[in-house]
């Protein structure tokens, strides 16, 4: 065989390639038809990857028109999902600095992966972090004994078991209940919702624990969730493990449900154990933040891994003041001004 037919045998398996993997990267972006299409969606960052490397010796072949298309293509679907892909801290406009008037608080979101070999990571980052409230999923038998421990320090909690003892969320409080309300689950102890007093400032925090996406529950269970989503109170902080990426229709459609902004993502945040270490970036960004209402979002960003297949993440957040609170501000900042020279 000489070294022109091999050249040709190679550039039709690329050209195949490329074929093979357009398929599922274009009807990733029609997953508000169906659920099978969204299941693609969530793979959009690889499979552009792939067609980009697959396009490229087709550039030097018979087929350059054809690799050229299908190395824009790879590239501007790469670029629908850009700014999900950071890592550690982000620096996003969906952000605002911090302000010295108003207090800060932490919500800590963890999946705690059901048989974490290594849980007394988990409780040590919690206690040398101090979240303010913690959401987390998987909570298994194993972890209600070992979340029994900061009882003292999150003593308002909610822990809501699933049917079959692995994938229940809980919500941990430092923080009072607000007057005469309560935490409760919905949808099998997937969903939770605390009503967590802020310094006198009532925001509904909940934890969800989406299933796989199709041929999975996913879909369904959303539905499930609509009516507690839509009915969460005017100002609200919304995390879990969505199992679905930011730029995907259950993830959007979560949002639209509770009226609710995405907080900028963190990047990759489920990493596979099966990874070497320098492969840990294609992992997937499926755990969400979400908020509405009076939350101001400061800052989110990823931690170190705590035994889990999954990364903590830190969010930073702030209360708007309430009228009151802001002619008061107005009034201190007012009386500090040096007084104008009489003229």
């Amino acid at each position: 065989m000489s070294t022109n037919d091999i050249r040709n045998k190679l550039a039709t398996g690329a050209f195949v390639a490329v074929l093979v993997l357009s398929l599922p990267l274009i009807a990733g972006f029609f997953g508000r038809l169906h659920p099978v299409f969204d299941s693609f969606a969530h793979f959009r960052v690889h499979l552009a990857v792939l067609m980009a490397i697959a396009a490229l010796p087709l550039l030097a072949s018979a087929y350059r028109k054809e690799g050229g298309a299908a190395l824009l293509l790879a590239v501007a679907a790469f670029a629908t999902t850009s700014s999900s892909l950071g890592l550690g801290t982000v620096h996003a406009g969906g952000f605002q600095p911090k302000s010295d008037e108003q207090p800060t608080y932490k919500l800590l979101q963890l999946n705690l992966r059901y048989n974490n070999a290594e849980p007394n990571k988990v409780l040590s980052l919690i206690g040398r972090l101090r979240p303010d409230v913690v959401t987390l999923e998987e909570v298994s038998d194993m972890w209600k004994e070992k979340l029994a421990l900061l009882s003292s320090a999150y003593p308002y909690s909610i822990i809501c078991p699933y049917p079959n003892r692995v994938f229940g969320v809980a919500i941990l409080s430092s923080r009072p209940m607000a007057d005469g309300a309560q935490a409760n689950c919905f949808e099998r102890g997937s969903f939770a919702v605390a009503p967590v007093n802020f310094g006198g400032k009532t925001v509904e925090v909940a934890a969800l624990h989406l299933g796989w996406p199709w041929p999975f529950e996913q879909s369904r269970q959303i539905t499930a969730v609509a009516e507690p989503l839509s009915q969460l109170g005017g100002t609200a902080l919304l995390a879990g493990d969505f199992n679905a990426t930011p730029w995907s229709a259950a993830t959007a459609r979560v949002g639209k449900l509770g009226d609710l902004t995405m907080v900028p993502s963190v990047g990759p945040t489920w990493q596979s154990w099966r990874l070497p270490e320098f492969l840990r970036f294609a992992g997937l960004p499926i755990d969400q933040v979400f908020h509405k209402g009076d939350v101001i979002v400061n800052s989110a960003h990823t931690l170190e891994e705590a035994g889990s297949d999954h990364l903590p993440v830190l969010v930073e957040f702030s209360l708007k003041p309430t009228e009151k609170e802001q002619e008061a501000v107005t009034a201190t900042v007012s009386a500090g001004k040096p007084g104008l020279p009489n003229g």
